[in-house]
């Protein structure tokens, strides 16, 4: 079931790169977030019951609800739609997107500790390298706001692969630093739909002191 979990959660990575629609991206970060609270209760079960909550509450009511919610309203706030400003053509990030995952389950393979599970280290890998690759080929701001939320979730994985009772530990720091930035992120996103008609990072080069 873990197994086909991340099959389905590398997939999505494909998707993105995919996807125009704002909606779309913010139905793929509710997917991610169901496959992570599906991957947590299975893989980490028989950690202790607060640890597994605290977790579970992460994965699924911030990752999947709360996180998609602010998004949306963001969304509707700055009546955003469909954002096509990809630096680079769809078919080329497809390939990209692949070579990133074929060289992740390389690298996977050459890891030799008994501490670490490859099957989440190579899609955690695989999925920052993602989403760092989708924040440089995107100009808009909102778009940066996903592939930040997609990193956070491959940072979620490679915690899951270092042990049990390290990712409750690693979750708490992340969780925090996740909402205030998205917090932050979002009052700055705002702003900047107050002032200009539009959320490119262009926008910012008309800001002076």
């Amino acid at each position: 079931m873990i197994l086909v979990c991340l099959i389905i959660f590398a997939v999505s990575m494909m998707y993105l790169f995919l996807a125009e629609r704002i909606s779309k991206y913010i139905n793929l970060l509710i997917v991610q977030g169901i496959l992570l609270f599906i991957v947590a209760f299975i893989n980490l079960i028989e950690i202790n019951t607060l640890g597994l909550i605290m977790i579970l509450l992460e994965t699924l009511l911030v990752k999947a609800i709360i996180i998609p919610r602010f998004l949306n309203k963001l969304r509707r706030t700055n009546n955003l739609k469909r954002l096509d400003e990809s630096k680079i053509p769809t078919f080329y990030s497809i390939i990209i997107m692949t070579i990133i995952i074929i060289i992740s389950f390389i690298a996977g393979y050459f890891v030799k500790n008994q501490f670490i599970q490859l099957k989440f280290f190579t899609v955690a890998i695989s999925t920052v390298m993602g989403g760092i690759f989708f924040i440089i080929i995107h100009k808009n701001i909102f778009n940066h706001i996903v592939g930040f939320l997609i990193i956070e979730n491959g940072a979620f994985l490679l915690s899951l692969a270092v042990g049990g009772e390290f990712p409750f530990l690693v979750s708490l720091a992340v969780l925090i630093d996740l909402l205030i930035a998205v917090l932050i992120i979002g009052v700055f996103v705002n702003k900047i739909g107050d002032t200009f008609e539009e959320l490119s990072i262009t926008s910012l080069t008309h800001i002076k002191d």
